[in-house]
């Protein structure tokens, strides 16, 4: 059976992948009965990510081979147009900036939080350091009038 798939290029962690016609029983990465179009995930905003020759695609559909469900989904993508794509970048883009953004209000949400405990322990710590000081100072008071009457007994 003819198939319609991608074959994986590239380096490592860099895909690169053509649209190939190609029999289902040989290799994804291997011998290809034509090379209709192409797909780059990793591509720029302003590089051209997905060609594909859509004559070809039908005439191969017409003569009996099945699209893979990726392949599918990037010929009806292919199909809508250059400005779908540029549209689809945006919004992807804008996607990730608001996730940016939403992490850095949580990590600054973060800081803010362990600034406020460590204002309020601050706030403890002197509150404590000032009854305690309060403290001593009533002790002091109470102490000296003790200490003369003992001394005016001897």
């Amino acid at each position: 059976m003819v198939i319609i798939r991608l074959a994986r290029g590239g380096a490592k962690k860099t895909p690169f992948y053509n649209v190939v016609v190609a029999d289902s029983r040989n290799r994804r990465d291997g011998r290809f009965i034509e090379r209709v179009g192409f797909y780059n995930p990793s591509a720029s905003a302003n590089a051209e990510g997905l060609r594909i020759d859509l004559a070809r695609v039908a005439h191969w559909q017409n003569n009996g081979a099945q699209l893979s469900d990726t392949v599918a989904r990037l010929v009806k993508f292919h199909a809508k147009g250059p400005e779908a794509a540029i549209a689809a970048k945006a919004k992807d883009a804008a996607k990730a900036e608001a996730k940016k953004a939403a992490i850095a209000a949580e990590e600054a949400a973060k800081v803010k939080a362990a600034a406020d405990a460590a204002k309020a322990e601050a706030d403890a710590k002197a509150a404590a350091e000032a009854e305690a000081a309060k403290e001593a100072a009533a002790a002091a008071a109470e102490a000296p009038a003790e200490t003369e009457a003992p001394a005016a007994d001897a």
